[in-house]
């Protein structure tokens, strides 16, 4: 008998792709994930498998390159963020046709924030599409979402791990996957990549760009710097806060600094990760068992 699971995943950039990796090695030992909350990119990851689709997903990230990348990325010049996100989201649907939460084949949340009500927003029915928008809307990087009579930015601003979102039932177990992991040991790391010295220009200028909205140095006083080290803290806390009072069944962690916001060049390298964080934390929960 497989065991059923609900599944967090959480906010963190290119990271979520780590959480590919997590599902893969889930299904693997015989866990059956029966239901779904996502904030950000785990909500991007969540809907994805809960609609059948993250094989499809998962073979297109695995070809994208820096140069692919920058190609979607679609810049404004409005000061509510850098990208409108409308052109990395129109080329999923090529592939991967918008349908309604409700019609998934698991019960699925996605996560927003309400920024002029400060409160969370959850979608678990309507477009797919229009929940994840509005789910991935990092302030001041991707423009924010109007909605009803408020604004929406990014699930991960006010809940990066939405614990009390999922559809529980009296057999689950809880799983979660914490993209703010402490970095582990460097002898433990896998998938350690030298830098390529040969950057084209595409490269390095997204790279720059990768570094100036997300990276920062915290004893940096440049503004971006100290507003990433700012938002940073308060997101850490408030995952580290929602782990410690749901205590799940089993906690992934994958390293919060395992890669860069747009790193979605290292698909095959996060997902090895998510792989090898899964099967430690499984083997964790089985000799506990």
């Amino acid at each position: 008998m497989t065991q059923p699971v609900s599944l967090i995943l959480s906010s963190g950039g290119s990271k979520g792709l780590a959480q590919i990796g997590v599902i893969n090695t889930l299904e693997k030992n015989d866990f059956k994930i029966s239901s779904i909350a996502g904030s950000s990119i785990g909500s991007v990851i969540g809907g994805l498998y809960a609609m059948g689709k993250l094989p499809e997903f998962t073979a297109w990230t695995k070809t994208l390159d820096r140069r692919a990348i920058w190609g979607l990325m679609d810049f404004t010049i409005s000061t509510h963020g850098l990208l409108k996100a409308v052109k990395a989201l129109d080329k999923l649907k090529t592939f991967i046709p918008d349908i309604n939460i409700e019609e998934m084949n698991i019960p699925f949340a996605a996560i927003a924030t309400d920024i002029i009500n400060e409160r969370e927003i959850v979608f678990n029915s309507g477009s797919f599409y229009d929940a994840i928008r509005a789910s991935i809307a990092i302030p001041t990087i991707i423009t924010p979402v109007k909605y009803r009579d408020t604004i929406l930015v990014d699930g991960g601003v006010l809940n990066p791990i939405p614990i009390m979102h999922v559809a529980r039932s009296n057999n689950d177990i809880l799983v979660v996957v914490n993209l703010y992991g402490e970095k582990p040991d460097e002898k433990d790391k896998p998938g350690t990549v030298i830098p390529d010295q040969n950057a084209t220009i595409v490269q390095s200028v997204l790279k720059n760009i990768s570094k100036l909205i997300a990276v920062g140095d915290k004893r940096s006083f440049g503004y971006y710097s100290l507003l990433k080290a700012t938002t940073s803290a308060m997101v850490h806390k408030i995952a580290k806060q929602n782990i410690e009072l749901s205590k799940p069944d089993i906690l992934i962690n994958i390293p919060y600094d395992a890669s860069d916001i747009f790193d979605f060049h290292k698909a095959e390298e996060l997902i090895k990760i998510g792989e090898t964080a899964a099967n430690e934390a499984i083997s964790n929960y089985f000799k506990k068992s």
